[in-house]
This record gives C-alpha cells, sequence and structure tokens, in this order.
C-alpha cells in the first residue's frame, strides 16, 4: 500500500467510460506512465423479443455507468489515490446502437437497438431496391459504407417508422437521436437540465448519414433515409471539452463533477488509438463480441474494392485533420463463446472453452460459420445463418470448441486477405486486443492461419487507454502528450507462427481454410429461401415465393380454364 501511495504522487489521471456490447467499464489511468490504476466493471443484459432483434435498456446502460464510476472512486480511495488528481474523462462506446430519447423529458423512446440487430432486413431491402441497379454500394462514395443492417440510419428509420412514441416526438420536435456516445455525454452533462447533445466524428462515420469527406451530416443522406436533421447530435472531433460532468454530490462519485468530458470515439478507434497506431499502414484486430480488424490509411479516405468499410480513424483536436481507416468488421467472436455458454450449455466459462479446445487440438473436420446476424465484411450477406458442418459420430463438444476458435481466426483471415489486395502491401504482424485474447490457444491459433506474428500488449484495456488518451490530450486539458517520443513503450508478448509456410503444416491449414470458404458458400441465401412456418408450427407451401406464384398462377389457370369453358 505504502509503495501503492507514492506511486500516486506521479501526477495527473484521465479517466475512461468504456461502455461495450456486453459490459461497461470505468478505469482511471496515469497520464503520464498509462499504467492502469482502478476500475470496475458490470455486465450488461441483452434482449431478443423475437429472432434476430437485439435490444439493451438505456436507463440499465446509463445505470452501469454511475456505478461503474461508484465503484472505482471507492477502490481508489481505499488505494489512497486522491480523485481530485483525475483531470478529464473520456467516452468509447459500442458504436452503430442506436437510440432517440425525449429532450424534455429525459427518457429514452423505446429500448437501445444493438449493431448485431437484424430487423431492419426488410427496411435494407426496400432502400437497396429504389437504388440504380440495385446497388448495396450506392452511397459509399460519401459514407464508405454499403447499404447494411449494421448502421444506425436503418435503425433510426425502423424506430421512426414502428415505435408510435418516437414518430410523435420527432413530429413534435422533442426526439434526440443518438449512439450510446452521444446518449452517455448527453446525461452526464445535466440531461434536459442543459445536457450536451454532441458525437465525435467516428461514431458519426457509422451512421450512414455522415459525409466523410466533409465530415459533417450530409443533407442528401439525411433525405434519402427521410430523416430530419434537427434530431442529428452536433459533430465535434474526437479530442476537446464537449462540457461538465454533473454527478449528485452525496455519491462517492460526486466528486468527478466539473471535470470535463474531453475524449470520445468509437471503440474501435479508441482501441486503434490506444495501439498507438498513429502511423499509416499499422492495424489492430479486437476480439471482442465481434471482430474488427482496423488498418491506419492516413489523411486520405481509401475506398476498398474488397468489401471492406472505409471510416474515419479519428481527429484528434479540433484543428488537427481526421485520419481514416480500412475496416474489417465481423460481428460474432466473443458472441460464439456466449452462445456456446447460455444456448448450448456445454461450456460455465469462456475460459473452459480453452481447456475443451486444447484438449483436442483439432475440429476433426468440423466447421462452424457463426453467421448469426448474417455475414459482415467482406461478403456484407444479411440472409446468412450460423453453421455447423462436417459432423461424424466421432464429433464431440472439444472439436465444436475448437471449430468455434478456429471460426473466429478464419473471419480474421478473410477481413486480413482484402486489407492486402486493397492497400497492396501486405502486414508484417497483427496488433491484438479484446477480451477474447486471453486465450492463449486462440491467438497461436490465429498466428499459425496468418501466418504473420500477432501482439499482444500486456495491459489488454487498449480501448479505454484510447479515450483516455484523447480526453487527456485534449486543448484545455493537455495532460497527456500525444507526440511519439512521449508514448509510453508498451510491453507486449508475441505470438510466432509454428507451421512451416513450405511444410505439410501449411498445407493442412490452406485445406481448412478452403473448407471453411466453402462452409460459408452454405450459410449464404438461407434466410430468403426458408419456408416460414404459419404460426401454428406447419409450414406453409406459399412462403416460398417460387412455389407460392407457381401454385397460384396454376389455380388462377385453372379457374380461367373453368370460366372460359362456361362461356362457350
Amino acid at each position: 500500500m505504502a509503495a501503492f501511495s507514492s506511486r500516486v504522487m506521479l501526477g495527473p489521471l484521465v479517466a475512461a467510460i468504456d461502455q461495450g456490447t456486453s459490459s461497461t467499464r470505468f478505469l482511471v489511468f496515469n497520464a503520464k506512465t498509462a499504467e492502469l490504476l482502478s476500475h470496475h466493471q458490470v455486465e450488461i443484459n441483452q434482449s431478443f423479443p423475437k429472432e434476430g432483434w437485439v435490444e439493451e435498456d438505456p436507463k440499465e446502460i446509463l445505470q452501469s455507468v454511475y456505478e461503474c464510476m461508484e465503484r472505482t472512486c471507492e477502490k481508489l480511495t481505499q488505494l489512497n489515490v486522491d480523485i481530485s488528481n483525475i483531470k478529464a474523462i473520456g467516452v468509447t462506446n459500442q458504436r452503430e446502437t442506436t437510440l432517440v430519447w425525449d429532450k424534455e423529458t429525459g427518457e429514452a423512446l423505446y429500448n437501445a437497438i444493438v449493431w448485431l440487430d437484424l430487423r431492419t432486413q426488410s427496411t435494407v431491402e426496400r432502400l437497396i431496391n429504389k437504388t440504380p441497379g440495385r446497388n448495396k454500394n450506392h452511397l459509399k462514395h460519401k459514407t464508405g459504407l454499403p447499404i447494411s443492417t449494421y448502421f444506425s440510419a436503418v435503425k433510426l428509420r425502423w424506430l421512426m417508422d414502428n415505435v408510435d412514441e418516437v414518430a410523435e416526438a420527432v413530429l413534435t420536435r422533442r426526439a434526440m437521436f443518438g449512439t450510446v456516445d452521444s446518449w452517455l455525454i448527453w446525461c452526464l452533462t445535466g440531461g434536459k437540465s442543459g445536457g450536451v447533445h454532441c458525437t465525435d466524428v467516428t461514431n458519426a462515420s457509422r451512421t450512414m448519414l455522415f459525409n466523410i469527406h466533409t465530415l459533417d451530416w450530409d443533407p442528401e443522406l439525411c433525405k434519402y433515409f427521410d430523416i430530419p436533421m434537427e434530431i442529428l447530435p452536433k459533430v465535434r472531433s474526437s479530442s476537446e471539452i464537449y462540457g461538465l460532468m454533473k454527478i449528485c454530490s452525496s455519491l462517492k462519485s460526486g466528486c468527478l463533477s466539473g471535470i470535463p468530458i474531453s475524449g470520445c470515439l468509437g471503440d474501435q478507434s479508441a482501441a486503434l488509438v490506444g495501439q498507438m497506431c498513429f502511423q499509416e499502414g499499422q492495424a489492430k484486430n479486437t476480439y471482442g463480441t465481434g471482430c474488427f480488424l482496423l488498418r491506419n490509411t492516413g489523411a486520405k479516405p481509401v475506398m476498398s474494392e474488397h468489401g471492406l468499410l472505409t471510416t474515419v480513424a479519428y481527429k484528434l483536436g479540433r484543428d488537427k485533420p481526421a485520419c481514416y481507416a480500412l475496416e474489417g468488421s465481423v460481428a460474432i467472436a466473443g458472441a460464439v463463446v456466449r452462445w456456446l455458454k447460455d444456448n448450448l450449455g456445454i461450456i460455465q466459462t469462456s475460459t473452459e472453452l480453452e481447456k475443451l479446445a486444447a484438449s483436442v487440438g483439432t475440429s476433426y473436420g468440423c466447421y462452424f460459420v457463426p453467421a448469426f446476424s448474417g455475414l459482415y465484411a467482406p461478403y456484407w450477406e444479411p440472409s446468412a445463418r450460423g453453421i455447423i458442418c462436417g459432423l461424424t459420430q466421432f464429433t464431440n463438444k472439444s472439436h465444436l470448441a475448437f471449430a468455434a476458435l478456429e471460426a473466429v481466426c478464419f473471419q480474421t483471415r478473410e477481413i486480413l486477405d482484402a486489407m492486402n489486395q486493397d492497400s497492396g502491401i501486405p502486414l508484417t504482424q497483427l496488433q491484438v486486443d479484446g477480451g477474447m485474447t486471453s486465450n492463449r490457444l486462440l491467438m497461436q491459433l490465429q498466428a499459425d492461419i496468418l501466418c504473420i506474428p500477432v501482439v499482444k500488449p500486456s495491459m489488454p484495456e487498449t480501448t479505454a487507454l484510447g479515450a483516455a488518451m484523447a480526453a487527456g490530450a485534449a486543448e484545455g486539458v493537455s495532460v497527456w502528450s500525444l507526440h511519439p517520443e512521449d508514448l509510453s513503450e508498451v510491453t507486449s508478448e508475441k505470438f510466432e507462427p509454428q507451421i512451416n509456410p513450405e511444410g505439410q503444416g501449411a498445407y493442412e491449414s490452406e485445406f481448412r481454410y478452403a473448407r471453411w470458404k466453402k462452409a460459408v458458400q452454405r450459410a449464404m441465401n438461407w434466410e430468403t429461401t426458408e419456408p416460414i412456418s404459419n404460426g401454428n408450427g406447419e409450414t406453409s407451401i406459399f412462403s416460398s415465393v417460387p412455389l407460392g406464384f407457381y401454385i397460384l398462377g396454376s389455380m388462377l389457370m385453372l379457374i380461367g380454364a373453368k370460366y372460359i369453358a362456361g362461356h362457350k
């Protein structure tokens, strides 16, 4: 304790709110050393009201932030750390998750629709149908994104079309739209009593309403989705003072009142900053609920020819230039562990997965495509569904566990292949972070499948670190230097490929990857051809569109023939 107390005197501290899909964290860092001093984490409940729907309670999200702050402040006090040394707070968040709330009551008008949610599939199809040549990339020149269920604009459109309270609040000009960062910043800076309604360029670039070239909301895009611009938050840089914290003074965390919120980055951009990928060509992969590989492309947006997204990586100051990235997004990575635990019950904890998989060291020809929410990059195919194939009587839960880990690695390989093709410069090593990187078998498997080293920092909280760095470096705070020579050296662990690129192992690895891609093709277009139940558990022949037309056509011809025969 005494040693810790002396370390407290090292200088200013910076905190970060890390609001992810499955949990919320509040973390406090030393601005001079980037050392994590204390943190607290709370799990977030997800609800699945219908198949393909994923929601979270906005109140619970906000409450989890307060709880994490309170507990962390208690822990810091126990460690003899002076909370008044916290000079700034950064926010990082799950990105495309969409909320609408009433600015007069401060209440959310519906649950948050999570980025994974698929309810907007028909909205997406309708939008694509009205584009020239039914082109899902019709808006890509402005947004860097395909028209997909993934992004916020279609979720907002669904809310306006299907939730009366939202439609009415939009009409009466009481509605506010935002991603999770906007909701938190608005609530934490006063809410209905003067809360700041803003977002940053990284989160805005995931909505499909934002022009990545002009760095502002685009009137034409808003018109395309028929979304009024007055409900959108003001777009700011990723590192500037947005407003001051307002917290009930009776709480321990009330000490945070008056501290500036001065950093805001979508979680994947925050991880890129936290991994110090400030040079063009540097890349990181985050293994969270999904899997997200970002490659810094510098001051110019690079449009992908191979199914990747073009996104704003960061803009670290009002007068600083924006930096762009190519991104490969995988919907299901860590979520597959949760599925094996909660839905199948074959493991009790995530650490069991590694033991199960290691006990066999192979999937024994079993392949798992976890397309629970369709397939994201590089396919952008919302009609795909999860598939497990290659099963034999010999297959057991250990093989399935291995196949699940392999699926995460294969999905990353697909994205890296696309990224190497787009940039023309193959990546020589991959920096990794996120919850799943604690699985050593996964990390080694990833290095073997990519045939390049995988480098994992010893401090895994790089997403929160990135938000803290942006907050501490903001003008008016300036306690964190982002000059390369001032950045702390990060200790890391390197997983080298153990497969000889010329040997039998490499051949087997390529064979398994080809087999897995074959399984991906089997998972495609599943939802569009599946017969739909009529509600009594029976299948209706009319649910198959081609068959329905055929039968309906035949019936009409028979009726027509009878009619003609009766009039002869």
